[in-house]
């Protein structure tokens, strides 16, 4: 979903292609408008039909999505198919992250979490690859066999212990939870933490609850300043407009394989950050993400000025190298780190309403930012955007800073402990 307008936009916007000047901006951001209503979709499904019937759900308007995206030519049935790859996106990123939350082992929990980025990395990786070969017809059917797959794969997956808790399922979620540890291990104490939040019989919290009660409003507060931030510093711009970037950049015969180059970095950066998430903490590679794309960004706005003013000659250089280390920052903090929060900080009864909330947050913002660049471009110019992006970079770096627990080493319910205690001090 992410990846694919950036092989695919140039060519349906061809002179033969079925996209006008006026429709493409609709094109790439009617994805993320359907994203705002997956997620509440999502929110309410986690509680009602399961973790894992939900991840089953959300591939299936991926995958029509894409089917009329393969087979339809007007406008509006391209924006429909556009906008329900859309909704499995926003569904994704509600459920995803907390069903890999809600099965790892605390130790485990940074890099597993952290495996969602990984699998988006992979797969715009995948699009940018197949784009510089295939019609974005192609790429679209390409789009329709993958949830295919997941979603049969997903059939053989388990429920999540707490979700199974929840429901009073105890003698399940005890058995998932054997499965899933290494044969011998002492489950004892993991189990008696998934039970005690149980034990007052709660009912699910309501959106007033999130906005009423400070345990509950706190978490919600960090986890939507995050994700409007991680928006806010271009990433989607750059995800979605990156062959058009390069070709602005002078790469004009060479902007897919710069695209690709772009996509690999991203893959690879993710990984470490899957190894380093559990070692050296959120808020470090937070912090050491943020301050990359901030400088990335300033870069990027020095190349546009000096292009502006007739002096980037030979500087071309400088724009590929500024967007490799832009994603190579990325992807180590601001990438796999605010859905991996998301998934940790809120408690069981809220988690599928919260987190709604903050992926609403994430892709209204996206929206936002997607839908303004052009006009944004058109007020300040390229140099002033990238400027704008880089303010944003070192805003989300002091956020971070004052504002953000480290959960690194915590389980679930010992974050749910830290933000019902009155002292708002960290760890």
């Amino acid at each position: 979903m992410i990846g694919f307008t950036s092989p695919a936009l140039p060519k349906m916007a061809a002179p033969n292609g079925p996209l006008d000047l006026h429709s493409q901006t609709m094109f790439v951001t009617i994805a993320t408008i359907g994203a705002l209503f997956g997620c509440p979709s999502a929110g309410w499904l986690v509680e009602k039909l399961g973790r894992k019937n939900t991840l089953l759900a959300s591939g299936a308007p991926f995958l029509v999505g894409n089917m009329l995206l393969f087979g339809c030519s007007t406008i509006p049935l391209l924006c429909l198919g556009r906008m329900l790859t859309g909704i499995s996106g926003g569904m994704s990123t509600v459920v995803c992250p907390m069903y890999l939350a809600e099965l790892s082992p605390k130790e485990l929990r940074g890099m597993l979490g952290s495996g969602v980025q990984l699998a988006i990395t992979i797969g715009i990786l995948l699009v940018y690859l197949l784009g510089m070969f295939c019609e974005w017809r192609t790429l679209a059917l390409f789009g329709a066999v993958i949830p295919m797959v997941a979603m049969a794969m997903a059939f053989k997956a388990p429920e999540t212990p707490r979700f199974l808790m929840g429901q009073g399922r105890s003698t399940e979620a005890q058995r998932v939870v054997s499965w899933l540890r290494p044969a011998g291990s002492d489950i004892s104490e993991e189990l008696h933490d998934m039970e005690e939040p149980n034990a007052e019989k709660e009912e699910k919290a309501s959106l007033g609850d999130l906005l009423t009660r400070p345990e509950l409003l706190r978490p919600l507060c960090v986890s939507a300043v995050i994700m409007c931030l991680q928006q806010l510093t271009g990433i989607n711009v750059v995800m979605f407009y990156t062959v058009s970037i390069f070709q602005s950049a002078g790469y004009e015969q060479h902007g897919e394989l710069a695209t690709v180059a772009i996509g690999a970095t991203q893959v690879v950066m993710t990984v470490v950050a899957c190894i380093l998430m559990d070692r050296a903490g959120r808020r470090v590679l937070l912090s050491v993400g943020g301050i990359g794309m901030g400088a990335a960004c300033a870069a990027l706005s020095f190349y546009y000025r000096s292009l502006d003013a007739g002096e980037a000659s030979g500087l071309s250089w400088l724009a590929l190298l500024s967007l490799l280390v832009y994603i190579m920052a990325f992807s180590l903090g601001w990438g796999p780190i605010p859905m991996l929060i998301m998934s940790e900080i809120f408690p069981a009864k809220a988690r599928g309403s919260a987190s709604a909330v903050a992926a609403i947050t994430s892709w209204g913002s996206a929206f936002l930012v997607t839908s303004q660049y052009s006009f944004l471009v058109s007020l300040i110019g390229m140099s002033g955007t990238f400027f704008f992006f880089a303010v944003f970079c070192f805003i989300g770096v002091l956020y971070v800073r004052v504002f953000v627990p480290e959960t690194r080493g915590k389980s679930l319910e010992d974050i749910e402990l830290y933000f019902l205690s009155k002292n708002s001090g960290r760890y």
